[in-house]
């Protein structure tokens, strides 16, 4: 079967408090069991940037961005901030290219 072509993407940057790091790593692998849940999140990676710098890269085929950033995760990021981390910044993208997964 043939991956799903994105069009759309997310890129969430999330600064940890200090010695709130490994907290973030946690919050952030706990996201991946939200978004297995979310058919039109199509690709979805938890990334660090440094040693306090994190985010979170999405991608969508379509109109699943709104959806996302209205979701559970989306949720999760505001009951956080504050506590983990400072205010996400969060850029909407448009994709150029890709290469799919096999």
């Amino acid at each position: 079967m043939a991956a799903t072509k994105v069009s759309k993407a997310l890129l969430v940057r999330l600064e940890a408090l200090p010695g709130r790091e490994e907290e973030v790593r946690d919050f952030l692998n706990q996201g991946l069991s939200i978004v297995e849940g979310e058919p039109k999140t199509v690709r979805w990676f938890a990334i660090q940037f440094g040693p306090s710098s994190f985010g979170i890269f999405d991608a969508f085929a379509d109109d699943g961005r709104q959806a996302h950033l209205s979701g559970e995760v989306a949720k999760a990021l505001g009951e956080k901030t504050g506590e983990l981390f400072g205010e996400p910044v969060i850029e909407q993208l448009d994709v150029v290219a890709e290469k799919q997964p096999a």
